[in-house]
């Protein structure tokens, strides 16, 4: 690359920064968009992450407002230009993106585009996906030096990208680890004694219309078995501290969970705040446990369309805050308290206090204060 001040190169620098320090795919696809329209002055920027039957898994933007996007529709499909680079592993710089052989048409709310570069991320033989900038924010369209830099941004790009595949591939078998560890335990602590109840009870059932002192003592056993079992497995439930939470702390565990959940839903799910101080476990998981059910809450009854979690630290205390912008509820209606009360007792059991702020039509808020020391 020549020609590069070091102005330029700083910029690039922190370009490939921002990117390689994200974990989750989403926040990477959205940071190379984000770094590639400010390191090449683009006023419009996007990428696309190939799907199958000739659809994108992914249609990044950044430059287009939230009401424009709406407006302009569903994701594209493999078509034109957009799907032939998908296929191709060449750059491609036009002065105007009409005049490509396979450019076809945008939608009515589309912004009209001219000058374009578009650049394939490439991992061996694969194509990731490609980025395309358009409308140069300055005279003379994108350059040859803006090509070779977008290279150099789509190379580092490839390897953030596939690092944080890696590394959720990892986080999903931790996953399934731990869920078949639990089941482990459940069927080795607990699944005899409640065959040992079953037994006992079909015996006093059987001995109640004959022998009432015997029936009562084998009830007498039943009652000792499942008090057995419950303590067993609350014993096993205590136990279970989140993997992440345990090694990584409360705010980066919430990091990680919010990141999970917002792959799989269709609601935008975000972590925001910073570092918290290191809490007493029965703390730490309190608030994890609580932050975890107010997000399945809200996105299995409200239909929100963003859920954000936060944690901050404030007069001696951490604040965890899980707010939607869901249609919300009456916290007083007893039919729609969605484990409010285990919450609380959670809450109570930490040494901190929960409030929850909701209305009908106005969103929810879940709000946990614990002290901040021992």
């Amino acid at each position: 690359m020549t020609g590069c001040g070091r102005a330029e190169l700083r910029e690039v620098s922190e370009a490939v920064l921002a990117v390689t320090a994200r974990l989750s795919v989403h926040d990477v696809l959205q940071t190379i968009v984000a770094s590639a329209r400010r390191l090449l002055s683009a006023r419009y920027a996007a990428l696309g992450v190939p799907g199958p039957d000739e659809t994108f898994a992914e249609f990044i933007t950044d430059g287009i407002s939230d009401e424009r996007s709406r407006a302009i529709g569903p994701l594209p499909r493999q078509h034109g230009l957009l799907g032939a680079m998908l296929h191709d592993r060449n750059p491609v710089r036009l002065a105007d993106v009409r005049s490509h052989p396979r450019f076809g048409w945008w939608p009515a709310a589309h912004p009209v585009l001219t000058d374009f570069l578009g650049m394939p991320i490439l991992h061996g033989d694969e194509i990731l996906g490609t980025l395309f900038l358009a409308n140069k924010r300055t005279p003379g369209g994108f350059t040859a030096a803006d090509e070779e830099l977008l290279r150099l941004l789509a190379a580092h790009a490839a390897i953030a990208l596939v690092n944080a595949r890696l590394y959720e591939c990892s986080r999903e078998l931790s996953i399934v680890a731990e869920r078949n560890r639990i089941a482990r335990e459940l069927h080795d602590a607990v699944t005899q004694k409640l065959f040992s109840l079953r037994l006992t009870a079909d015996a006093a059932a059987v001995l109640v219309t004959r022998d009432a002192a015997r029936a009562a003592a084998e009830l007498d056993t039943v009652r000792r078995l499942a008090a057995e079992a419950t303590e067993e497995l609350r014993a096993i439930v205590v136990g279970l501290r989140p993997v992440d939470l345990a090694g990584d702390g409360l705010d980066t565990a919430l990091r990680k969970q919010t990141d999970l959940l917002d792959r799989v839903h269709p609601p935008a799910v975000r972590f925001a705040g910073g570092p918290v101080p290191r809490l007493p476990a029965v703390r730490e998981e309190a608030a994890y446990r609580i932050a975890q059910e107010a997000m399945h809450n809200a996105l299995r009854h409200a239909g929100p369309g963003r859920v954000t979690v936060s944690v901050r630290t404030g007069d001696g205390s951490v604040v965890l805050e899980v707010t939607d912008d869901g249609r919300g509820f009456d916290p007083l209606t007893p039919t729609r308290q969605f484990g409010l009360a285990s919450m609380r007792e959670r809450a109570r059991a930490a040494g901190g206090r929960l409030e929850v702020l909701s209305r009908p039509g106005a969103g929810t808020t879940v709000r946990l204060v614990v002290p901040a020391d021992g």
